[in-house]
């Protein structure tokens, strides 16, 4: 077998890898071969968030400077052992099996075929359509800065330590920040994307410099939005610990403190696959309670 082909064990399944020389990130010298180590390397911690939760995934077949397109449903070639949910999308006909991720195996096995990207759904099996987490998407204009981020991203934090809600933060990989709110259950898509509307626009009457709420593009002008759209069934956000291809780097969908935040020194582009993995070695997983904190929202 050549150099740039391997068999990986990876608990009960074995994986044959490929192509390990390719230069996804042709400017960085970042190899496919460094893309399936760093997914090999994060597995156990990023796994927890893919359980149960149906993924859509962004290949880059020929590394971020290549063609790319979306996957919904799991590919008729993925092996047995890749678990599937069926669901049923309002326009079908008839149900399209979704992958679900649980193993350092089904993560290589995709992303060997070319996944780059990996994002989640905010609901799980068995019941798609109720979410456990709401998502504040803060995308900021084409014209606002990292800072602009920031500072909307405090401001929503204030707001809602105010009404008591606890929320955990992370880099989306590019230059927005994700807010998530982890939810009892019960709570219908309708009901979160209101109560994120709600709270957005409360934001963008006191910050209207500053923030904006989601009325077409989100990545244009000078302000920050928030698109509560986000909290609906099959709209998905980018997994914590999934690589981003926006850059000419790899960059990592990162979790942060809020303390980190309010301190001002990160930059989303210094988060690449290794300062990410030392992250973890020394500070842990900031994000791990967005699995387990039941809370309710007025």
């Amino acid at each position: 077998m050549s150099a740039s082909s391997e068999t990986w064990q990876l608990g009960s399944q074995t994986v044959q890898v490929s192509h390990l020389e390719k230069r996804y990130w042709p400017q960085a010298g970042f190899t496919k071969g460094d893309m399936l180590h760093y997914y090999r390397q994060i597995a156990h911690t990023a796994l927890p968030y893919f359980k149960d939760r149906p993924v859509t995934l962004r290949f880059f077949p020929e590394g971020v400077s290549g063609e790319s397109y979306y996957l919904r449903d799991c590919p008729d070639s993925a092996p047995d052992w890749l678990r599937r949910v069926p669901y049923r999308p309002k326009t079908g006909t008839h149900p399209v099996p979704l992958p679900l991720i649980d193993t350092a195996a089904g993560l290589i096995w995709f992303a060997n075929k070319g996944a780059i990207e990996f994002h989640l759904w905010s609901s799980h099996v068995p019941d798609l359509t109720q979410p456990d987490q709401a998502i504040f998407d803060l995308d900021p204009g084409d014209t606002a800065s990292f800072t602009d981020v920031r500072e909307a991203a405090l401001r929503l934090h204030d707001k809602l330590e105010q009404a008591g809600v606890t929320a955990y933060l992370k880099t989306s990989g590019g230059r927005g920040l994700h807010i998530y709110v982890p939810l009892a259950a019960g709570y219908t898509f309708e009901r979160v994307r209101s109560w994120v509307k709600a709270v957005g626009q409360q934001l963008a009457t006191t910050y209207p410099e500053l923030i904006a709420i989601a009325q077409g593009p989100t990545h244009l002008g000078g302000r920050v939005t928030i698109d509560p759209g986000q909290n609906s069934v099959g709209r998905n956000t980018a997994a914590p610990y999934t690589l981003r291809a926006s850059t000419a780097h790899p960059t990592v969908s990162t979790p942060l403190s809020w303390e980190e935040l309010d301190a001002g020194n990160i930059r989303p582009a210094d988060l690449t696959p290794s300062v990410v993995l030392e992250r973890v070695q020394r500070l842990g997983d900031s994000f791990a309670p967005v699995l387990t904190t039941d809370q309710h929202i007025a």
